[in-house]
């Protein structure tokens, strides 16, 4: 008897099959007017392709970037890459240097986007306006947005604007900077904006993304007829993986508009400890589009606390202001910054000093000029190209000391700097010598408190004290409080520095405040709290006050 045949199971093999999404995004903020301006449906299907494309390699960037800091908080101090040898060896390559526009960059005027910031950057008579969507703007829904309008029109000679109490201003330059617009780091989302992947699964949007992807859009070819171009200030990069992404990113962005390769140019800030170990491949890919390197200066003392806040005393800094740009490490940052442009034939663009005019006070206006002087004939005399400056009556003070070393030439690229030698270990040398005192410790705790809230009335970049302080100003602020006590420091009375000392100190700054109703300092105190006494030190104190307070719920 035969038996009866049988159907044999299938045994499926392969990746089991999973829904799938259309990529897409929807605007989750509410639409003020004009927002339809920005928010259109073909700039909407642009940034959903950047997410699509390039969102998953973000995420991969950040975790490195943990991985890196975890290395480093257990031992592991950063070198000069084995794996990249060959890149730093090989003289041959070069960059692309500066666009149309960026030939002579020997003052950038630096500020927020929003009207009237804008049309005062204009009119400033620097050679580049860095539109900052960045450390220096909140990042309110209505900024983020409303930033975008002022640069549209700006672009095309459409805006103005009046006040609250009626005062008009308008553009009234013959010659304007050319624009480098600055959008968010790799790690900031955009909680307003909501992207959904292909698994169906939505997330926020990337504030990078959604910054350049909205400017480049509308700008690139507005910016190419103007005779200039879609240019752009990279921050926060630690690693040329990172920077290799933004590359990515630009190639696809210029085909998607069919304008040339190689239109985009990009200067990036290294204002992280990781990418001063990697500048050459932070170049290297991005060679196609980009023009220089910039020496974030506070961005980069906030990096040098948070990569070693744990390591012991040994890597504690003293009071913010005795870390000035002459210590060993800042000094070895900015010397080897400075070499590695010059031999591929990129920019070096100096940093910001802090110290601004008051126009009710001469003595204080003169103590900055005379700080900013200093600081600038330092950096001409390094063989920095160009500078910072954050107040339009310091343009003329930092022009002198470049032209003195200028003169009619736009830059000094010819200047190799072949006697520099900087090692591992020099970038790394942050003994400064100096106590930590009693007023720097109310200093730290007074500035982030009060700059924190102004950040979460819509203001990003704030005088206090006299002193421009923005986002890495108050990084500093704080992050130098987490670790001070942390490593059990005393000031240089004796006094412990302990979470109660700092309370104390709280306590007493919300006093001192000038209070008024709306104020935002019981919040600003709430953040500092998180994350300067908090066990964990957040990566950014903007990423718990983003989420908590500027994040629109209704």
């Amino acid at each position: 008897m035969t038996p009866a045949t049988a159907t044999p199971m299938r045994t499926r093999t392969g990746p089991i099959p999973t829904q799938t999404h259309e990529p897409s995004i929807e605007i989750a903020g509410r639409l003020g007017p004009r927002y339809d301006e920005i928010l259109t449906p073909e700039a909407i299907a642009f940034l959903t392709e950047l997410h699509h494309r390039f969102g998953a390699r973000r995420h991969d960037r950040l975790a490195d970037r943990m991985r890196r800091r975890f290395e480093i908080g257990n031992g592991h101090d950063p070198q000069f890459r084995d794996d990249t040898r060959h890149i730093r060896d090989d003289a041959e390559w070069t960059v692309a240097g500066a666009g149309p526009g960026l030939e002579d960059r020997r003052v950038e005027i630096t500020g927020p986007t929003d009207p009237k910031m804008t049309i005062n950057a204009l009119n400033s008579g620097a050679k580049v306006w860095l539109a900052d969507q960045e450390d220096a703007t909140s990042p309110t829904w209505k900024n983020v947005i409303e930033g975008q309008l002022s640069l549209r029109d700006a672009i095309r000679g459409e805006l103005s604007f009046t006040s609250p109490e009626g005062k008009s201003y308008e553009v009234t330059a013959t010659e304007t900077p050319t624009i480098v617009m600055r959008p968010r780091g790799w790690h900031l989302p955009e909680q307003h904006i909501r992207f959904t992947d292909r698994t169906g699964r939505t997330m926020a949007a990337s504030g990078s993304f959604v910054d350049f992807g909205l400017y480049f859009f509308h700008n690139a070819q507005q910016l190419i007829a103007n005779g200039r171009g879609p240019y752009f200030y990279i921050a926060k990069l630690e690693s040329s993986e990172e920077a290799k992404l933004w590359d990515d990113v630009f190639t696809f962005s210029e085909r998607y508009l069919g304008i040339p390769h190689g239109t985009i140019r990009a200067t990036v800030l290294i204002e992280t400890l990781p990418a001063a170990f990697e500048m050459e491949e932070i170049l290297f890919e991005l060679r196609d589009h980009i023009a220089g390197l910039n020496a974030g200066r506070w961005d980069y003392i906030f990096s040098i606390i948070k990569n070693y806040r744990g390591r012991g005393a040994r890597f504690v800094l003293p009071d913010r202001s005795e870390v000035t740009m002459t210590v060993p490490f800042m000094r070895a940052y900015t010397e080897l910054l400075v070499q590695t442009c010059h031999k591929r034939g990129a920019f070096a663009i100096g940093g910001m000093s802090a110290f601004i005019p008051n126009r009710r006070d001469p003595e204080v206006t003169e103590r900055a000029f005379e700080k900013v002087a200093t600081d600038k004939k330092r950096e001409a005399g390094d063989g920095f190209d160009g500078t910072w400056v954050a107040h339009p009556d310091l343009i003329p003070v930092a022009r002198a000391e470049f032209d003195a070393v200028l003169g009619e030439r736009p830059n000094q690229l010819d200047r190799q700097r072949p006697e520099v030698e900087v090692s591992a270990a020099d970038l790394i040398d942050v003994h400064i010598g100096r106590p930590i005192t009693a007023a720097g410790v109310h200093g730290n705790v007074s500035v982030a408190i009060r700059y924190i809230e102004a950040w979460l009335r819509g203001l990003g970049a704030v005088a206090i004290d006299n002193l421009m302080e923005d986002a890495a100003t108050a990084e500093i602020s704080r992050s130098q409080v987490w670790q001070w006590i942390h490593q059990d420091r005393t000031t240089d009375d004796g006094t412990p520095i302990t979470r109660e000392s700092i309370e104390a100190l709280i306590a007493q700054v919300l006093t001192e405040a000038d209070r008024r109703d709306g104020d935002r300092f019981d919040d600003a105190a709430d953040i500092f709290r998180e994350v300067a006494l908090g066990q964990d030190f957040p990566a950014f104190l903007t990423l718990p006050a983003y989420t908590k307070y500027l994040v629109e719920t209704d």
